[in-house]
């Protein structure tokens, strides 16, 4: 059954979310701290078996300078500097094994894989909370910083094109992405499936899955704090970020998604700068297009990566497809 709208419902719906009057102020000023800290990459090659993929175990600053992990993966025989494709997690997950997430460079990209500080281990709750009753302290700053720091970071590496960098992530990944495109805003592509972190409001009113029932819970219990939570959120929803991001943009979503329902997600593909184009999946939850979603991906970066950033066209129009 369906989750939330009806598919005509959604293509209508607009987030009612507000954003701060500080908005860019706060970030501007969040970013300015966070790159008094050189990028101070390392790249440490490691051993794994594969014969088409090299892997590089990979440290970088982040917020407050902090040491943020991930994995960097080659394609064995590369020539010149390759597209970058900066991925980030779902909730409660990390970077992973250095074996997983193959897709993209077996397809010949360059593959950044970032851990989101504190998440890789299975059951760990709470980043919806940590620190909400103040933008400053909050969870999510951090990890939104750490991202696009990621991006500053690979722009240095030799072995990277830094006019084809393209951010992609499902589910949370998503919410990151979205926020990393809008706060590093020439990036040449944005490849998100059921973003997660957007629309809050309505996410804890439509919704009592995990991880938002984490926030809705929280809410339910401190009534008395419950407008500065949300203002708290305002800082860090992807329906505000996808206002600044112009990069072209792939979106998905599963129409039965009961964990980032599709009103949410459609919340920040109608509030999106840049040229977009939006997949649905009827009959799905939250794993969207799964490998058809990847598929798609793939196609579209290979359009947006082989055209010469100088001259990039929309690769689509913004017409809808369902």
């Amino acid at each position: 059954m369906l989750a939330d709208l009806s598919e005509s419902e959604l293509w209508d719906y607009r987030s009612d979310q507000v954003e701060p009057s500080d908005f860019d102020e706060f970030w501007a000023l969040t970013l300015a701290e966070a790159r008094k800290h050189p990028s101070a990459i390392e790249l440490v090659p490691t051993t794994t078996g594969l014969a088409t993929v090299d892997v590089f175990d990979v440290s970088f600053a982040g917020f407050g300078g902090e040491r943020v992990s991930a994995w960097l993966k080659l394609p064995v025989g590369r020539s010149g500097p390759l597209p970058l494709v900066v991925q980030f997690p779902g909730y409660g997950s990390g970077r992973g094994h250095a074996l997983r997430d193959l897709l993209w460079s077996a397809a010949g990209y360059a593959h950044l894989s970032v851990d989101v500080r504190g998440q890789g281990s299975a059951g760990v709750q709470g980043f919806l909370t940590d620190g909400i009753q103040s933008e400053y302290e909050y969870y999510y700053r951090r990890a939104y910083t750490d991202g696009a720091r990621a991006i500053d970071a690979a722009r240095g590496l030799d072995t990277v094109d830094p006019s084809r960098i393209v951010i992609a992530g499902q589910s949370q990944g998503g919410g990151l992405a979205i926020a990393a495109a809008a706060l590093v805003p020439d990036v040449a592509a944005l490849v998100v499936q059921a973003p997660f972190l957007s629309d809050f409001r309505r996410a804890t009113q439509v919704t009592g899955t995990q991880p938002y029932d984490e926030l809705r819970g929280y809410l339910a219990a401190r009534r008395d704090l419950a407008e500065r939570a949300h203002r708290t959120l305002s800082y860090m929803d992807a329906v505000v970020f996808a206002s600044r991001a112009v990069a072209p943009a792939l979106f998905s979503t599963g129409l039965m998604d009961d964990i980032a329902p599709p009103s949410t997600v459609f919340g920040a593909f109608h509030a999106y700068a840049g040229p977009k184009r939006m997949v649905t999946w009827p009959y799905n939850g939250h794993e969207a297009g799964g490998q058809l979603d990847d598929e798609a991906a793939l196609a579209f970066v290979a359009d947006v990566c082989s055209t010469d950033s100088t001259h990039r066209p929309n690769p689509f129009n913004t017409k809808r497809t369902k």
